[in-house]
């Protein structure tokens, strides 16, 4: 989610974002890495929705967080953007796809902390710019340069390693990866057209019922936790909610304050943490393909990460060389002495 609202923090004019002063970046420093952190730390609070199951989860994840945005939404009067997105067919439609995906998305990664595999869950977050790179080739014909297509296929390989030394295929990993990847596409699709939150709201808002009515089945059968375990138990399903909303309002005001090259390197904070807390928490098993799989991803976005810095300052000198000749052109008289100097002397 943060890597696709990345998109809809755009700069002010001349490049650079509001807030740019020492304190708004100090500011924005501080809600980037708060955000990306309370994703970090989003399987320590997934412990405490147990003995519920990943579906009953998601069901109260979506509820709660409805809530919540709607909330939010009617707070910073934004509930007539929130009835235009309904009222346009196309932006209801993509925004409609988006919210599966993240649905599946918050799915697969729920199912993950609850068996085990949260490394592989940190894995497909480190593979994420990645798959959004190759997806940028497939779906929008966006041209590689070298450095990236070598990052893409080391990253593979990645996936390979792990896949042959664990003895079954990690996919948990790409799963996430792709989700989130074709996520991000769409977002990007609808980010001139709608704020964050308002996409976030309609994106959630949209898969609501379906979570109500899994929420009522799962009662009905007897099969649901809520409101039977305990009013912490409880009181831990309903901040559901709050713990989706908080980090992306927080990564929303980094955005606003911090280049996009920032907001890049902090996003790895977060699988960072996981895998962290997935080896020295959850004590998950660690065999010598993992550990390989893991260096060979990291491997990628070094080259992926060194090629976007070599990139941008090469972009930045030819940007800086362009805006010094257009200001020697509009200097009154400049053509004329360049002409001039350029002209040879009239020999004796």
């Amino acid at each position: 989610m943060a890597e696709a609202a990345a998109g809809r923090g755009r700069p002010a004019p001349g490049g650079r974002t509001p807030g740019h002063g020492p304190g708004g970046r100090r500011a924005g420093l501080a809600l980037g890495i708060g955000s990306y952190a309370m994703w970090g730390v989003l399987p320590l609070y997934l412990v405490l929705t147990r003995p519920a199951g990943a579906l009953e989860v998601i069901a109260h994840r979506v509820i709660w967080s409805a809530l919540a945005l709607v909330v939010i939404g009617a707070a910073t009067r934004q509930t007539a953007e929130l009835r235009r997105a309904f009222a346009d067919s196309k932006t209801l439609a993509v925004l409609t796809a988006a919210g599966a995906l993240l649905t599946v998305n918050w799915l697969v990664f729920v199912w993950a902390v609850f068996h085990d595999r949260l490394v592989d869950a940190a894995l497909g977050y480190f593979m994420n710019p990645l798959i959004s790179v190759l997806l940028g080739v497939v779906l929008l014909g966006e041209r590689l340069r070298p450095a990236q297509w070598a990052a893409v296929g080391i990253g593979a390989g990645a996936v390979i390693v792990v896949g042959i030394g664990v003895d079954s295929f990690p996919w948990v990993a790409p799963a996430l990866a792709f989700s989130f990847g074709f996520y991000g596409y769409i977002e990007k699709r609808v980010g001139a057209r709608v704020t964050a939150l308002t996409s976030l709201s309609v994106e959630t808002l949209v898969v609501a019922p379906a979570a109500l009515v899994c929420a009522a089945a799962l009662m009905a059968g007897g099969q649901a936790a809520f409101g039977v375990r305990g009013p912490w138990h409880t009181l831990a399903m309903i901040g559901l909610g709050l713990a989706t909303v908080a980090p992306l309002l927080a990564f929303n005001g980094a955005a606003r304050r911090l280049p996009l090259s920032v907001l890049g390197f902090l996003q790895y904070l977060a699988p960072v943490m996981q895998f962290v807390i997935g080896v020295v928490v959850f004590r998950e098993t660690m065999p010598a393909a993992r550990w390989a799989g893991f260096v060979i991803v990291w491997v990628a976005l070094i080259v992926l990460s060194a090629d976007a810095v070599w990139s941008g300052r090469r972009v930045r000198r030819v940007r800086r060389v362009r805006r010094v000749r257009r200001v020697r052109r509009a200097q009154p008289g400049a053509g004329r002495a360049s002409r001039r100097l350029r002209s040879p002397r009239p020999e004796p």
